[in-house]
């Protein structure tokens, strides 16, 4: 199979895949050598923070096979894929434990002032009576998009002592009682907003979550609460959101994983306020599960190269 790789993914998967296959790698490319190295490719793999687009595709005339290596897909044109019907495999699992680890990460940090408290340290200054820290447990943890992801912060948080409510797009019975076995309460968006003191952004970037949380929702959360966003920049109005904490009548901080603009030499807007902390999309960012993506990434192009026989899960 010839492959074009336009993300970085796991060394050992690509050493795997050139064993068998004629590979080509071409991180982050600009889109002119995107568009040169596609056009003899079956197969294309890549994570976030590069654009597949349909002028690119259209390119590749033997194109059948597009693996993300991750979850979401809105750097894709899915119109494009399934009008000439090129199969789409996603690798959401092995991601989902990172990313609600992180998730735990920053809502520590915001709560416990770990970036004051370091800043000041690295300066010489003792702050140990000026860092206001407070617990998570006992809070209420909101979830908004309790999917794969959700539910495993739904359920680190309840093993924290914290009172996870969540809530999905379209609840069904199923998905109340996959919430009820990880501890977790389902809510309508509006309750999950009023109540929780840390509010948690799990869902995937569509027309109908951009701007999700805007400055209508951040009025209505819970004074003295947190904003975590570990979904897609453009599900928070980052506009709105600076405006929210330079208030401070809501919302104590928040902390953001993913952002509306990403990539070198972009500068967040909220990077002057001191109750925020900015990670750069490194949630599913570990050595680990990286791995376990690679290994994964070479079982489903050796499965449409008619290297093996097993079915490859939706």
């Amino acid at each position: 199979m010839r492959i074009l790789i336009i993300s970085p993914v796991d060394p050992a998967a690509v050493a795997r895949l050139r064993e068998r296959h004629d590979v080509v790698c071409a991180y982050n490319a600009d889109a002119a050598t995107l568009r040169a190295a596609i056009v003899d490719r079956d197969a294309v793999i890549l994570r976030s923070g590069v654009k597949l687009d349909a002028a690119a595709m259209a390119l590749a005339p033997d194109l059948r096979l597009v693996v993300r290596a991750g979850s979401g897909t809105d750097n894709i044109d899915l119109d494009h894929l399934a009008a000439r019907r090129i199969a789409l495999v996603r690798v959401p699992e092995p991601g989902a434990q990172a990313v609600a680890e992180l998730t735990f990460a920053l809502m520590l940090a915001l709560a416990r002032g770990v970036r004051t408290a370091d800043a000041a340290l690295r300066q010489g200054h003792w702050a140990k009576y000026e860092i206001e820290g407070r617990l998570i447990s006992g809070k209420v943890l909101g979830v908004v998009g309790a999917g794969n992801i959700g539910r495993r912060v739904g359920q680190i948080g309840a093993a924290l002592g914290m009172r996870p409510l969540g809530c999905v797009e379209h609840p069904t019975p199923e998905a109340t009682a996959a919430l009820e076995r990880a501890g977790m309460a389902l809510a309508p968006f509006d309750r999950v907003v009023a109540e929780a003191d840390f509010l948690t952004l799990h869902v995937p970037l569509t027309p109908s979550t951009r701007y999700i949380v805007g400055s209508d929702v951040l009025a209505r959360m819970k004074p003295g609460s947190y904003l975590v966003n570990m979904a897609r920049g453009g599900v928070v109005d980052e506009a709105a959101l600076h405006a929210a904490l330079v208030r401070g009548d809501r919302l104590r901080g928040a902390a953001l994983d993913v952002h509306e603009h990403e990539g070198e030499g972009r500068r967040s807007p909220l990077a002057d306020l001191p109750n925020v902390v900015l990670t750069p999309h490194i949630g599913a960012s570990t050595v680990d599960t990286q791995r376990q993506i690679g290994e994964r990434v070479v079982e489903i192009v050796e499965q449409h190269a008619g290297a093996l026989p097993v079915a490859v899960p939706a």
